[in-house]
């Protein structure tokens, strides 16, 4: 009964699709860089806040974007590759395409803040505030790719009860 309530939609990966994300280095690669990611973007919040508030430790706060940003740097490359090895292109493959294009906006917003430290052309409360703008755009886009996640293993579980059913 539930099928017949529940739309059908494209699976989000192809068999092979499927057997190279499962077979790739670069999904373990992902999957851990991701979850350290959002610790250090946790962590960093707490510790822009804390400046923001008390006008004390800028150069953590500081330091937590910095790490944060590497962070989010390496795990855009790396998730490049893991497209390219899975879908065949580097980014913007269709399944993955408005999680790649909100990607970018953290990207920029990420990289704004950098130019601003760098230059000196935006001032230390003005980067605070655009750290924490970048940040909720990260968790806008965390949220998307939890979803595809949530899809991906919903697919797993269809297609593992059609074989089931099959065998």
């Amino acid at each position: 009964m539930d099928s017949l309530l529940t739309p059908m939609r494209k699976p989000l990966y192809t068999p092979e699709q499927r057997a190279r994300r499962d077979s790739t280095v670069w999904t373990l690669v992902q999957g851990v860089l991701a979850p350290v990611q959002f610790l250090a973007c946790a962590v960093s919040i707490a510790l822009v806040v804390r400046y923001l508030v008390t006008d004390a430790g800028y150069t953590a706060a500081t330091v937590s974007i910095l790490v944060k940003t590497f962070l989010l740097y390496l795990i855009m490359v790396t998730g490049a590759i893991w497209e390219k090895v899975v879908f065949g292109q580097y980014l913007f493959a269709p399944a993955f395409f408005w999680e790649d294009v909100v990607s970018f906006g953290v990207i920029a917003l990420h990289t704004i803040y950098l130019y601003g430290l760098v230059t000196g052309r935006i001032p230390a409360d003005a980067l605070m505030w655009l750290a924490l703008v970048a940040y909720a755009a990260y968790i806008v886009n965390a949220i998307q790719f939890l979803w595809k996640l949530r899809m991906a293993r919903l697919d797993g579980a269809r297609g593992d009860s059609v074989q089931g059913v099959a065998a």
